[in-house]
């Protein structure tokens, strides 16, 4: 992990306990539940940046997508092939 580690008691379901013990060795139950922690953590995360920017992007602000970003890199493709750019 590479971080300072500290105890932190936690109630949790029975029979996750359970399921825990029953496939995790035990000196490598703490390890398995902080990166259990830390995915979970970082798909809230990601989810909250996900609704907090929702309706950002606005499409009078970007007028060159409005056929489709499919037919602007077309477009950008062929043009730089015409002027040799690349």
């Amino acid at each position: 992990m590479g971080t300072t580690a500290k105890q932190a008691n936690f109630v949790i379901p029975e029979d996750i306990l359970d399921d825990l013990r029953k496939h995790v060795a035990r000196r490598q139950q703490s390890r398995f539940v902080a990166e259990a922690l830390r995915k979970e953590l970082k798909r809230l995360r990601l989810e909250t940046a996900l609704e907090e920017s929702f309706g950002a992007w606005k499409d009078k602000d970007h007028p060159e997508f409005m056929e489709g970003a499919e037919e602007y890199v077309r477009k950008t493709r062929k043009s730089s092939r015409l002027t040799g750019k690349q």
